[in-house]
C-alpha cells in the first residue's frame, strides 16, 4: 500500500496546487481556462497520438478490455434508470438532480485517468487509456445526452445531428483515430519527437487545471445526494469494473487500467453539460468537487486492490 500511496500522491499534490494558485490569484481564471482548452485541443491529443502510433496493439486484449469497460458504463446506466422511480417516489429526487446523478456515475475524468495511468504504467498503461477513451466517450456522450434530453429542464436544444458532431469534434476522439492509422502506416521520427515533446507537458498541466477547477466554497449543500453522487462513482463504478474483468478472464495490466478508468472522478465537464441542457448544476458542481477530493482516498485503495486480485 506504501507504495501505491508514493505513486498517487505526487498527483493530488499536483492537484492541491492547481487549487492554490488559483485561490490565490497568482493565476487568473482566464488563465486557467486557457491552460485547460490548450490541455484539451493540443497537448493530451498529442500523448494520445504518440503512443498509440507505436503501441503494440497485437500485444493487448482489446475486445476483452473494451467489453469490460463499456459494460460497466451500460450496468451503472441501467442501474441508475431502474432506480429512477423509487428515488422520485420516495426521496423525491426530481428529473434534473437525476441527470446530474446520473452524470457523476457515468461519466469519467479524462484528464486524471491519463495522468495516473501515465505516472504508474507508462506508455502500456497510456495506450490503454486511449482505448477506453476511444470505446467510452461516444457512448458516454450519446447516453448522457439522452438522459438530460428527457429528465432535464430542456434549457437547450438536442437532435442526434448535434450529439453526432460533438462525438466527431472530439479531439481525443480524433487523436486516437490518428493514432491507430499511423500504428498501421509509421510516423517519422522527427515528428514523434515533435509530438513527444508536447505530448509530455499535457499531464503536469491537467492536474493543475483540475485543482484550480475545484470549488470549495459552495460544495456544502445537499450533502446527502453528494454523498450519493461520490459512492455509486468511486465505489460502484470500480467495482463493476472488478466483476466485468473477472467474468471477461482480463488480468493484468489492462485489468488495472479497467478499474482505474471506474475509479476516477466524473468529467469536470459535466458541469458544462448540467448547466447548459438543464440540469442540476449547483448539485453537479458539489459531485464534481467532493469525488475529486474522495478519490485521494479511494483511488489509491482500488489501485491497491487491482494490483492484487
Amino acid at each position: 500500500m506504501t507504495a501505491v500511496f508514493d505513486a498517487t500522491a505526487p498527483i493530488f499534490l499536483l492537484i492541491v496546487a492547481g487549487y492554490a494558485l488559483f485561490q490565490s490569484g497568482l493565476v487568473k481564471a482566464e488563465v486557467w481556462a486557457a491552460v485547460e482548452h490548450v490541455c484539451f485541443y493540443l497537448l493530451f491529443p498529442a500523448l494520445i497520438v504518440k503512443t498509440l502510433s507505436r503501441a503494440d496493439l497485437t500485444a493487448l486484449p482489446v475486445a476483452a478490455f473494451v467489453a469490460v469497460v463499456l459494460g460497466a458504463v451500460v450496468c451503472m446506466a441501467a442501474l441508475l434508470l431502474a432506480a429512477r422511480p423509487l428515488l422520485a417516489a420516495r426521496y423525491g429526487v426530481s428529473g434534473p438532480t437525476f441527470t446530474s446523478l446520473f452524470q457523476g456515475a457515468t461519466r469519467f475524468h479524462g484528464f486524471m485517468a491519463l495522468a495516473i495511468v501515465g505516472s504508474l504504467h507508462g506508455d502500456a498503461g497510456i495506450a490503454l487509456c486511449a482505448i477506453a477513451m476511444g470505446a467510452m466517450i461516444p457512448m458516454l456522450n450519446i447516453i448522457n445526452v439522452a438522459v438530460l434530453a428527457v429528465y432535464g429542464a430542456h434549457e437547450g436544444t438536442v437532435t442526434a445531428r448535434s450529439v453526432l458532431e460533438q462525438i466527431l469534434r472530439n479531439p481525443l476522439i480524433i487523436a486516437c483515430l490518428i493514432g491507430f492509422a499511423l500504428n498501421l502506416t509509421g510516423l517519422p521520427g522527427f515528428i514523434y519527437t515533435a509530438i513527444d515533446i508536447a505530448g509530455g507537458g499535457g499531464l503536469g498541466l491537467g492536474l493543475l487545471a483540475v485543482g484550480a477547477g475545484l470549488n470549495l466554497r459552495n460544495a456544502t449543500e445537499t450533502r446527502a445526494l453528494v454523498a450519493v453522487g461520490v459512492l455509486i462513482r468511486l465505489v460502484g463504478m470500480p467495482a463493476f469494473m472488478i466483476a466485468l474483468a473477472a467474468l471477461a478472464g482480463l488480468t493484468g495490466l489492462p485489468r488495472t487500467v479497467a478499474i482505474i478508468a471506474g475509479a476516477v472522478p466524473t468529467a469536470s465537464t459535466a458541469y458544462v453539460m448540467a448547466r447548459k441542457m438543464g440540469g442540476d448544476a449547483a448539485l453537479m458542481a458539489n459531485i464534481v468537487t467532493f469525488q475529486v477530493l474522495a478519490a485521494a482516498v479511494t483511488l489509491p485503495l482500488f489501485i491497491y486492490i487491482a494490483d492484487r486480485l
